[in-house]
């Protein structure tokens, strides 16, 4: 962290204290127990970061304090700070309730469904409100108010809106006015930094231009945070993009490891797939990879005489309701896969994320969108129980006509730096890194193992006190 926590700090859905993690893109601190609840509501609705054990870029942990002590929590709790919802006896939750229902309840009600949020008065056109809206965003990431832009994204502007008259997006005018903590707002709801505006112009241009070196540097990094992670997470380390190098991908040097042919057209698959179902893959691993992550702190953080299993393990991604059922089954099959499996899978998406920003042509075969990972499943033969269901439906939603995601995309890739080296890790570091994941998954196993015993031992106790008490 940045700095300490004081001790004033409380938990923004409960009232704890102490509050040990925070939610990115709802601009709070939140306890272990609420905490529990947001993990399983899916990084769509709740971004979830360790305050102390996660790394953190400075910036974007100085946001999300900036928000929390500015009174972002209001935002989502708009309704309750009316005498009349006391009256009603609506009320927030408190330390001493129950995670099941009560907490629960409280944060699904707080952040999915937005119960709290002040309400715009209706109108016959959402999307002129929308607009609006997102107008009203242009003016207000000029300053350092944060909680008003946090405001307007929760009411439903859009961080990557493109104002017809002025010609660019939201980043585009924070860039220009130096302001790297609305940039980091922008960029947790969504905004592109390698948008372009009217001139042809990106936010890392403007902000370069304008002597905001730091701020130029940030938005390279949201740029390339998709690939970055996959790298950190199998190497622990990120490139180098001060100078040039922007991909680390781990080098098998003893070919005979993963060059079966189930592996060599697992990988021609993915690099036939279009640009639009190629980056809906890499996300749904991103998430995976969080989530993964997310769950290796999660297990190292808690008191675990008194974990209980079925409250706070969150065994695969929630599911978003904005995808399609097929792509969520998907997304909740990569947690399946073992920490080989998923490097090899991970390797392969930093591989042709590289290919393709360089421009390389790409297989003269068509797309190809049926079962790529189930074929890399079949690779690594897992859990063949299974062989009657394809381990991966399809690597995205139905849309396959999007073939070049948008034009501004293409465009990023062609602003970029072309000079991009790999940053090759030894097989005997690969190796490494791979006996830490395979030794990782057994701990969590351990840990699982551990808890399912005492929850045993729990209802036992629970049985036997029932028990006296009916005698």
């Amino acid at each position: 962290m940045s700095k300490r926590l004081r001790s004033s700090e409380v938990c923004a859905d409960c009232s704890g204290p102490d509050p040990s993690w925070a939610s990115v893109n709802r601009g709070t601190f939140i306890c272990d127990e609420c905490c529990s609840v947001h993990r399983s509501l899916g990084r769509h609705i709740s971004q979830v970061r360790h305050l102390k054990h996660t790394p953190w870029p400075p910036t974007l942990l100085q946001m999300v304090e900036t928000l929390y002590n500015n009174g972002a929590n209001s935002i989502w709790e708009h309704s309750l700070l009316d005498p009349a919802s006391i009256m009603s006896g609506r009320r927030k939750a408190n330390p001493q309730d129950k995670v099941h229902p009560n907490k629960a309840e409280f944060i699904r009600a707080k952040y999915q469904m937005l119960a709290f949020v002040h309400r715009l008065p209706c109108r016959d056109d959402d999307s002129v409100t929308a607009k609006d809206l997102s107008k009203q965003l242009h003016s207000s990431v000029r300053t350092g108010n944060l909680e008003t832009c946090l405001r307007l994204l929760s009411l439903g502007a859009q961080a990557n809106f493109f104002h017809p008259e002025k010609g660019n997006t939201p980043l585009h005018v924070a860039s220009k006015a130096g302001q790297i903590l609305q940039a980091e707002l922008l960029a947790v709801y969504g905004a592109d930094p390698g948008t372009q505006d009217s001139s042809g112009k990106t936010p890392v241009d403007y902000a370069r231009q304008g002597g905001h070196h730091e701020l130029a540097e940030r938005l390279v990094e949201i740029q390339y945070e998709l690939t970055d992670r996959l790298a950190f997470y199998l190497c622990g380390r990120k490139p180098d993009h001060k100078n040039g190098q922007h991909f680390i991908i781990p080098q098998m040097a003893d070919s005979s490891l993963d060059l079966s042919e189930l592996a060599k057209a697992a990988k021609k698959k993915l690099q036939s797939l279009s640009n639009h179902l190629f980056e809906e893959l890499a996300m749904d691993v991103y998430d995976e990879v969080d989530r993964r992550e997310t769950d290796a702190v999660w297990l190292a953080t808690q008191n675990h005489s008194t974990l209980v299993t079925e409250t706070t393990v969150v065994p695969f991604l929630p599911v978003n309701p904005e995808y399609s059922s097929t792509r969520n089954q998907g997304r909740q099959k990569l947690a399946r896969f073992n920490a080989h499996e998923f490097a090899t899978l991970v390797i392969d998406i930093l591989s042709d994320a590289k290919r393709r920003q360089q421009g390389s042509p790409l297989s003269s075969s068509k797309d190809n969108v049926e079962l790529i990972l189930k074929t890399i499943s079949n690779q690594h033969s897992v859990e063949s129980q299974d062989n009657d269901q394809p381990d991966y439906d399809s690597v995205a939603s139905d849309e396959d006509t999007d073939l070049e995601a948008t034009a501004s995309k293409g465009n990023r890739q062609k602003s970029l730096d072309s000079d991009l080296s790999d940053g090759p890790v030894t097989v005997q570091e690969f190796m490494e890194v791979k006996n830490a994941l395979v030794a990782s998954e057994a701990k969590i196993q351990q840990l699982m193992k551990v808890n399912n015993n005492l929850s045993d031992e729990l209802r036992i106790m629970q049985k036997k006190l029932l028990g006296k008490d009916a005698n």
